[in-house]
């Protein structure tokens, strides 16, 4: 990572969260000062990998330092934030004495803390939750008392207005969308992440390209599009040159910094805009491929789908992918749809060097895989994908048939000819 890359990621973070987000280096030591602003006591809740590996002792004695009072610690949400996780977690809170909460975990920890706060405050069943705006109706727009301390480079969900909850009966994702679960306060010390699975690190560093990619392509003629591009470039650029170096040597603490910086710029992006076709996939595939696989299949197909809505994208993106050695050709004269799948196969060309798989049958998918993910297209509570893609698809014109399913046929079978133009 380049000092220039460093200090310009650094400023936008900066710019992006202001005084309440402690990052990189000696961050853990400041989770005290947030916490003392929520109140005198508080309820921790982490994961036992967590606990085990000393991260919630650090936080601990950052607490103890500003004299707060940990009246009770609770165990985090397993993988995919089960709902049945979010209500037991609910319960906990609606049984405590606190002023504030801590969560300390990655993505699922964090997003089934949100949910979980949120039904111990207002009430109601997670359901009525699902969507864009739902806790500002009962909130006013005060945002839970939370500190979220995040432990691996990923779903940027210590930054974000989203929660993502698993119905595990049906193996499907439903999204909360709305400013009031946003964490007053965020913290992430990135060499943490040394001490994470290597599987994590895979899957976050490919989720924080998911965020990054599907809001920029999205972003087209919108007023925040030069924004966008210069935030997403940057982190997409931090991610692909840094992921397949944290992978060789866990122990590299600047490649681990700067992929800390990228899914956080990650998390930017998502709060800017939102994520589209890749996401929407994701959420239906949870029981044979984690959230960053998903993504990492789904979008490269995507990205030819969308290729003539987001041609300035391609030219950009693809100058990372070749200094990073993911193309090997000159394709600074390639346009349109040639320009899409060139970039399309450096995007899998590094998930093959990560040993991800590149098509959904690879990945252990089935027919039944494609038909449930066609469903949840239609469903009105994710409609939001469908209006962020860079062209929105209308579920009553029958978009969904005409363009997804082929689509996602081709990520089936990895055959790019079935896509089709559009």
């Amino acid at each position: 990572m380049s000092e220039d890359d460093r200090s310009r990621a650094e400023e936008l973070l900066r710019n992006f969260k202001g005084d309440n987000y402690a990052f990189g280096n000696g961050a853990l030591g400041k989770v005290g000062g947030y916490a003392a602003k929520l109140g005198k006591k508080l309820v921790v809740i982490s994961d036992p990998y967590i606990r085990k590996i000393g991260v919630t002792n650090i936080v601990l004695q950052s607490l103890e330092k500003e004299g707060l009072i940990v009246v009770d610690e609770f165990d985090g949400a397993r993988a995919n934030a089960p709902r049945e996780d979010v209500y037991r977690l609910a319960y906990q809170l609606a049984s405590s004495d606190w002023d504030g909460i801590i969560s300390i975990g990655g993505g699922s920890c964090i997003d089934s803390s949100k949910a979980a706060l949120t039904l111990a405050s207002y009430g109601g069943v997670i359901d009525d939750y699902f969507g864009t705006g739902k806790v500002s109706e009962k909130s006013g727009g005060n945002k839970n008392s939370l500190v979220a301390v995040q432990t691996a480079s990923s779903s940027g969900a210590h930054l974000t207005k989203y929660s993502n909850i698993t119905d595990m009966m049906t193996y499907q994702k439903k999204l909360i969308v709305d400013e009031s679960i946003v964490p007053k306060f965020s913290v992430f010390q990135y060499d943490v992440t040394k001490t994470m699975p290597q599987s994590l690190t895979r899957d976050g560093g490919l989720d924080g390209i998911a965020h990054c990619w599907e809001v920029w392509t999205g972003s087209t003629g919108k007023d925040y599009y030069n924004k966008m591009s210069e935030i997403a470039y940057l982190a997409i650029k931090l991610i692909v040159e840094n992921l397949p170096t944290t992978i060789k040597n866990g122990n590299d603490l600047n490649a681990r910094y700067a992929l800390g910086l990228g899914t956080d710029l990650g998390g930017y992006s998502i709060m800017i805009g939102g994520t589209n076709a890749g996401h929407l996939g994701s959420f239906s595939l949870i029981d044979i491929l984690s959230h960053g696989r998903a993504c990492a299949i789904l979008n490269p197909y995507y990205t030819i789908l969308f290729a003539n809505a987001i041609q300035d994208q391609l030219k950009q993106i693809s100058k990372i992918y070749r200094s990073a050695g993911f193309i090997t050709e000159d394709v600074t004269g390639l346009s349109g749809r040639d320009l899409a799948e060139a970039v399309a196969k450096s995007m899998l060309a590094l998930s093959r060097s990560i040993e991800f798989p590149t098509t959904l049958k690879e990945s252990g998918a089935t027919v039944e895989h494609i038909n449930k993910m066609l469903e949840a297209a239609k469903d009105p509570q994710l409609k939001m994908k469908l209006q962020n893609m860079p062209i929105p698809m209308d579920v009553a014109a029958g978009d969904i048939d005409a363009f997804m399913k082929p689509t996602l046929e081709a990520a089936y079978t990895g055959d790019i000819t079935l896509i089709p133009e559009l």
